[in-house]
């Protein structure tokens, strides 16, 4: 039994969609737990205007393209999508994966994705607040869909804002994706465990994620210390996927 579950994220930049369909084939045949997208228009590093995919038309095809491992976008954008159809959506993508999809979502950042999309952009504050409204239309309605979904369908939310984001978190997802360091990790993860206690929520009912940099996977054994029960390792084209390697070994070890 692996002692943390192992995830990728390939970056929807700079790349092209045969890449970005090898690359998902090459992590599932290695045994990953996870596979990711992002969900932005527009690259977030690098050349601003290089090629881009949009995250949920890739989750479909990489539903086909695998077997094993889990699909989803860490995170998607609540902005970007009416509540409703997103649920549609994700319930869709996870009957086409067999029950393997889990929706991700966060209340967005990227400016340039809603301005040159048409996308209020508004403050964090009222992001946030939008999030929390949309969270309960959504699981309402993946509830009343016809089909429901194959898979018991999990939300993800994305975010370590500790006063909104975290209680959120404990009200309405079954886990929860933070960054590093492992040591602020550790602190958002036990304001998490607060705001599970003040819902009647059992902590450990939330998995804990979290998102790496390829230099990051040396400090694996930091990151499980500090609470997270899935890592995730980010990765750009080319889709060296040498890290991702190295900490299923060690996951396995």
């Amino acid at each position: 039994m692996r002692r943390f579950r192992v995830g990728v994220q390939l970056h929807l930049q700079a790349t092209t969609i045969d890449e970005l369909r090898t690359a998902a084939r090459a992590a599932d045949g290695l045994g990953v737990d996870s596979i990711w997208v992002w969900d932005h228009f527009f690259p977030l590093y690098g050349d601003p205007d290089a090629a881009h995919f949009e995250a949920y038309t890739v989750l479909a095809a990489l539903a086909v393209d695998t077997e094993r491992a889990r699909l989803g976008a860490l995170v998607t954008c609540n902005s970007y999508r009416n509540p409703n159809l997103l649920a549609d959506m994700a319930r869709t993508i996870d009957h086409i994966s067999h029950g393997r999809f889990t929706l991700g979502i966060g209340s967005g950042w990227f400016e340039r994705d809603h301005t040159e999309y048409g996308f209020a952009f508004g403050t964090a504050g009222e992001r946030l607040e939008a999030l929390g409204c949309d969270l309960p239309i959504i699981a309402e309605r993946l509830a009343a869909l016809n089909p429901p979904p194959v898979g018991p369908l999990p939300i993800l939310v994305g975010g370590s804002g500790e006063k909104v984001t975290l209680r959120l978190v404990a009200r309405f997802a079954d886990g929860w994706n933070a960054f590093g360091p492992p040591e602020g990790y550790a602190r958002k993860n036990a304001i998490l465990d607060q705001h599970c206690a003040e819902v009647g929520r059992d902590p450990r009912s939330i998995e804990r994620t979290v998102a790496l940099q390829p230099s990051e996977v040396a400090d694996a054994a930091d990151f499980v210390e500090a609470g997270a029960t899935h890592l995730i390792v980010m990765v750009g084209h080319p889709f060296d996927l040498t890290p991702v390697a190295t900490l299923l070994a060690a996951a396995d070890a």
